[in-house]
């Protein structure tokens, strides 16, 4: 209570509602799988389309995985080539991704898993790698550039071209003055003194160094001008120039001109890749060279450790500097090292884009050997700032939906061990995180007979499993191949989510993007695998291809359909979220009346939505929250117990009409 201690009119504001449950969303969804590219170790991004994905994780191209020989843990040769031998895989992350968003997704987390063969020669696994100049004596004096993430897709090439900016000389003459101007700028002066008029312009200059000197007596500035002679030029170089030296003049022939000189790094994909070059401009040479207060030099923009998350995401590609490199004109010597007359060949301001370019190509790169359980499991280590597979995805609360898309490929073809463990580690992942669901693959190719053993080594009410796999036209191939119904299955249960509701069974929905299944399932069939708890997909004659199944893989019967575990998972974390309030209020009869006022108007609510089973609220669910529920001990250990019961509405899995003759003169 506020305290009174002078007269007044004092104001107040009061609450006279209880508080309110507000509920949570269903439709977050996590996958977890090998991709092109991006990061492995960074916290996720929310992904709302494909092309977000593309621009993160790479392209639709197919996987290259490095055989290797398990008992020695090295690469397979081919014994004609001498190449490392490949296992191409389709890119089942990127055709998952599309049908989740096909289907009616809207937010996906990725958690890409990556299983490198050991350390390529400059110690990156799995990474491209360039080097300017190339000799290894040379390493104190380059500039090391290698992409950010492993993979194939990080086979680039990287252009840099020097750019001049406008001039930024003016003032009166004799009074020159210069605007924009930054410790560390590597800039171009022409010279009229030096150079002739010509038509169209010539203009001869040289390369300087800026830096401001500070008057002692009158606490200004000065700008002065610091040349280095250039490697493959003539000519020496030129004395020291100071702004005092420069002519300013309105008519720009009569003016000397004094340009910023950046760079512009353009990343292109190289080989097999739908992705677009991205560029950078205007990046400053001198490492460290701030503006405004913020770093932009092309060190500090490609820096291994950016200074932003999304930055670490998104630029893909890392420059490193040797020691010996301590300002721009170091960095500018290294790149243009082999042009014969730097001056002569980039001092003129007709010059080309090509002509101020250098391209490197980034070698020794590849996407590791397909990943195993372990990597999947993933790593936390409180000693390290990162953690990996699936335990990247346990510090994003809002996923309700997980799935390893394609992880079972192989399943009855030499990978049944590693993709019976990964399954494992999905259910565990959703039991421990309790608010989950695992949306479950069949294996590839498999019969009826596969696919019931399958079933019959797990049992969760946290998950689901699916069969068959389904037929799409693949972009990348132009022909028809399956692909896991996992990527499918949980886009559908999100559409399924926004226009009926989570208590509504995800089954008896059309697979908008499926043009077949592997296997055309019949109702005798479907009899022996639904009592398992295997969700088939069926085409039906006139109504398409659509999930015909809504059963967890539980054997506990309270347990049975997949909307009944998602509704729950639901109320209970709606419930938690909307009641953190209520921590370390007085335990008392004021509190539980205003608990079960606030619960009780969310399950009105959900009554109201058609979730909840009975015509009167009482029939439908009750909430208790009084000494009937709390023992004393309870109260002296600070507890407070609320017990829920619900009457939830369940799926018409068999929807039966009995008909018989009736006569006409018989009694109704």
């Amino acid at each position: 209570m506020p305290e009174y201690l002078a007269p007044g009119v004092f104001v107040e504001e009061t609450s006279f509602r209880a508080k309110s449950i507000e509920g949570v969303s269903t439709t977050t969804t996590g996958f977890i799988g090998p991709c092109r590219y991006g990061p492995i170790d960074l916290e996720p991004e929310v992904i709302t389309g494909l092309g977000e994905f593309e621009r993160l994780y790479g392209d639709r191209q197919q996987l290259k995985f490095i055989k290797v020989d398990p008992s020695t843990g090295l690469p397979v040769s081919d014994t004609i080539t001498g190449l490392d031998q490949q296992e191409v895989l389709h890119n089942y992350m990127w055709h998952a991704v599309r049908a989740f968003f096909e289907e009616g997704g809207k937010r996906l987390y990725v958690s890409r898993v990556f299983m490198s063969i050991g350390v390529n020669n400059q110690g990156y696994a799995g990474a491209w790698l360039a080097r300017k100049p190339t000799s290894s004596h040379e390493k104190d004096r380059s500039i090391h550039i290698r992409a950010r993430f492993p993979g194939d897709l990080g086979r680039m090439r990287v252009r840099l071209t020097l750019r001049l900016g406008q001039n930024i000389l003016g003032g009166l003459p004799g009074k020159p003055e210069i605007k924009s101007l930054t410790d560390g700028d590597v800039v171009w002066i022409s010279d009229i003194v030096n150079s002739p008029l010509e038509s169209p312009p010539n203009e001869r200059g040289d390369y300087y160094i800026a830096e401001s000197i500070p008057d002692s007596q009158t606490q200004e500035s000065t700008w002065q001008f610091k040349n280095i002679l250039v490697p493959g030029a003539i000519t020496s170089p030129p004395d020291p120039r100071s702004l005092s030296t420069l002519t300013a003049h309105p008519d720009p022939k009569l003016s000397d001109k004094v340009r910023i000189l950046t760079l512009t790094v353009t990343v292109m994909p190289t080989g097999e890749s739908d992705l677009q070059p991205l560029v950078y401009e205007g990046l400053a040479l001198h490492p460290g060279h701030k503006r405004g207060g913020e770093p932009d030099s092309v060190f500090d923009k490609f820096a291994a450790k950016p200074n932003s998350l999304a930055s670490a995401r998104r630029i893909p590609v890392v420059f490193e500097r040797g020691v010996d490199i301590l300002d721009g004109m170091d960095l500018l010597h290294v790149l243009f090292d082999k042009k014969d007359t730097l001056r002569d060949k980039l001092d003129t301001l007709i010059s080309t884009d090509e002509d101020r370019s250098i391209d490197l190509l980034l070698e020794d790169g590849n996407d590791g050997q397909r990943p195993n359980a372990d990597t999947y499991k993933g790593e936390a280590d409180s000693d390290k700032p990162y953690k990996k597979g699936l335990m990247l995805l346990e510090d994003v609360e809002d996923i309700a939906i997980i799935a390893a898309p394609g992880s079972t490929f192989g399943y009855e073809n030499g990978y049944r061990e590693n993709a019976a463990s990964i399954i494992n580690l999905l259910i565990a992942h959703a039991e421990r995180m309790r608010y989950r669901i695992a949306v479950l693959d069949s294996g590839d190719g498999q019969t009826i007979t596969d696919v019931r053993a399958m079933r019959a080594r797990i049992d969760s009410k946290y998950a689901a499993m699916y069969y068959p796999w389904v037929k799409v036209l693949d972009p990348v191939t132009r022909r028809d191949i399956h692909l896991p119904p996992s990527g499918f299955v949980s886009g559908i249960y999100a559409r399924n989510d926004i226009n009926r509701g989570v208590f509504k069974a995800p089954a008896n929905e059309v697979v908008n993007s499926a043009i077949g299944f592997e296997l055309l399932l019949n109702k005798s069939q479907q009899e022996v695998l639904n009592p398992d708890g295997i969700n088939c997909l069926r085409f039906f004659e006139g109504r398409g291809f659509r999930i015909w199944g809504a059963r967890t893989i539980s054997s506990d019967p309270e347990w049975k359909y997949v909307n009944l575990r998602r509704y729950f998972a639901y109320l209970e974390r709606s419930i938690d979220r909307g009641t953190q309030w209520a921590v370390f209020e007085p335990n008392g009869e004021r509190l539980w009346s205003n608990v079960r006022i606030t619960i009780e108007d969310f399950l009105f609510n959900e009554l109201v939505s058609g979730a909840l089973l009975g015509e009167k609220p009482e029939r439908a669910y009750f909430v208790r929250c009084d000494r009937s529920t709390m023992t004393q001990n309870d109260l002296d250990n600070g507890r407070l117990v609320c017990l829920i019961g619900l009457a939830v509405v369940k799926p018409a899995e068999f929807v039966i009409f009995r008909i018989g003759q009736w006569t006409g003169d018989a009694k109704r």
